[in-house]
């Protein structure tokens, strides 16, 4: 039986070359001359932290941000920027989470939505990812068809195709 999975992965590579190339811009930036500026990301918690000095170089980081990670592919529904908060030098701050999987409230809409397609292949939630299963590749095939048109909010991927 041919199978692949859905997932949501963001490639942490392309995120930390889009981060460099984003404090390459600020440190050539004149408004941005001699102002605290902090963009940091944590791998390990799959977070970004941003320090600005007030909202509207926020606000100048974030789109600098989205455009980087726009040019080196990065879906830009993976980024969920929380809202910015004071620091006690007077400056702001934000964490950027980035969302990586499937959580479970989607997962149940993916596979609901395949079984409404009513083709004959299985899925299966597994972790934060969901299996397809089915005999025909057209019929995979048409699921992965039908899931790039959805409405999700998450970007999705398909691995671990094998036929």
């Amino acid at each position: 039986m041919a199978s692949f999975d859905v997932v949501s992965k963001v490639e942490m590579h392309e995120l930390d070359n889009a981060i460099n190339n984003t404090l390459k811009e600020i440190s050539t930036r004149y408004d941005f001359r001699n102002l605290n500026t902090k963009l940091t990301l944590d791998k390990k918690e799959k977070v970004i932290r941003v320090v600005a000095a007030d909202k509207m170089k926020m606000e100048a980081i974030r789109e600098m941000l989205l455009a980087k990670a726009a040019k080196r592919k990065i879906d830009l529904r993976s980024f969920k920027f929380e809202d910015p908060q004071p620091t006690s030098d007077a400056a702001m701050k934000r964490d950027v989470k980035i969302r990586e999987g499937i959580e479970q409230d989607t997962a149940k809409r993916i596979v609901k939505m395949i079984k409404e397609t009513k083709l004959k292949v299985q899925a299966a939630i597994q972790g934060d990812a969901v299996r397809v299963t089915g005999k025909k590749l057209d019929d995979l095939q048409a699921v992965m068809d039908m899931l790039n048109r959805a409405d999700l909010d998450i970007p999705i991927q398909y691995d671990n195709m094998k036929s």
